[in-house]
């Protein structure tokens, strides 16, 4: 009986074959068929991507006209002496921003150079010799160092990091380095020093967290081969690893910067708000951020209120040529050249 009915099912085919059907076609063919043609989907797809694209030139244009036109009133009196300028007069409407770019500059640089290193020690411990077990607590805990807000960054700093570099820090720079002049002058906690460490901790959870991403994906055969040619792990680290991933470490420095130059509030709560140039790390100083947040309500006439947005346009204009001067880095450190992942 089975075999009957296989030489049925034989039969069936071949008549099936013999009369020349085609089988049904699928149902995405049906679909496409039943649409027509996409080329008007294409171009208008097409143009809302483009649309989209220039959507962050625009942006960034509207951001400087609005910025130069808000500050036309001190670009006409001062020019580009605002930005050279140390006075900051409010009463007699003598306005200079060399002081908060200083700050702003000075703050940002020390808290690279703090963070950096320290950024990169965590990135490498997680990425190649940390246990297992250890992982994921201490990389979870390094990542939530970014959710904490900045307020609460300028709380803890008031009562327990200026009272420690009070006490212990500061003394002990005056007293190794302060035959320098960078670590001189009355101790007061608050000041540039300050503002640099609480900064450098609120960036080094970026920097780490983007370091230790480009170092995972470092092909794991780039560290089998360095391995094997003898090396050691701090070798194969070194020249088989950062060495591919340093376009993306200098990366992530950028962004650590970038957050850097535009932090407010905490910098704001410790960095001393005075507005002078010091060579002392640990004087107070002020930032391009501060003095909008601190006087930008109480600006009483057009010509302040115009000298805060051109502050605001100064820290434009510094945070593009920061991202300038780090494209230069980038394409330093590259030669232009592609970066090589095996």
């Amino acid at each position: 009986m089975p075999r009957v009915a296989g030489q049925a099912d034989v039969q069936q085919a071949d008549n099936t074959s013999s009369s020349g059907a085609e089988p049904s076609p699928s149902p995405v063919r049906t679909y496409l068929l039943n649409c027509g043609s996409s080329s008007l989907a294409d171009r208008a797809f097409s143009a809302l991507m483009l649309v989209c694209a220039l959507s962050i030139f625009a942006i960034v244009l509207l951001i400087l006209v609005e910025l130069i036109s808000g500050s036309k009133l001190t670009i006409q009196k001062f020019g580009m002496s605002f930005f050279f300028g140390s006075a900051w007069d409010p009463v007699n409407g003598n306005f200079g921003a060399l002081p908060f770019i200083y700050g702003t500059v000075v703050s940002s640089i020390l808290a690279l150079i703090i963070a950096v290193p320290l950024a990169v020690g965590v990135a490498i411990f997680l990425t190649e010799m940390c246990p297992d077990w250890l992982r994921g607590f201490l990389a979870f805990f390094t990542e939530l160092l970014a959710a904490i807000p900045s307020v609460v960054y300028g709380l803890w700093a008031i009562f327990v990091l200026i009272p420690l570099l009070r006490q212990y820090l500061n003394p002990f720079l005056i007293k190794t380095l302060g035959w320098s002049g960078i670590f001189a002058g009355p101790n007061y906690g608050i000041g540039m020093m300050a503002a640099g460490v609480i900064l450098s901790i609120m960036i080094l959870p970026i920097i780490s967290s983007l370091t230790r991403e480009v170092m995972s994906a470092v092909p794991h055969a780039q560290r089998e081969a360095v391995l094997a040619l003898g090396a050691t792990r701090w070798e194969m680290i070194r020249m088989g690893v950062l060495r591919n991933a340093r376009i993306g470490i200098v990366g992530a420095i950028i962004l650590g910067l970038g957050r850097a130059l535009g932090e407010t509030m905490a910098v704001t709560m410790v960095i001393g708000n005075r507005p002078e140039i010091a060579r002392s790390l640990l004087a107070p100083g002020y930032s391009m951020a501060s003095v909008i947040a601190n006087e930008f309500s109480e600006a009483s006439d057009e010509l302040y209120l115009s000298a805060l947005i051109e502050i605001g346009l100064a820290l434009f204009i510094v945070t593009i040529i920061v991202n300038a001067l780090a494209r230069v880095l980038v394409w330093a450190v590259t030669r232009g050249a592609p970066v090589r992942g095996t």
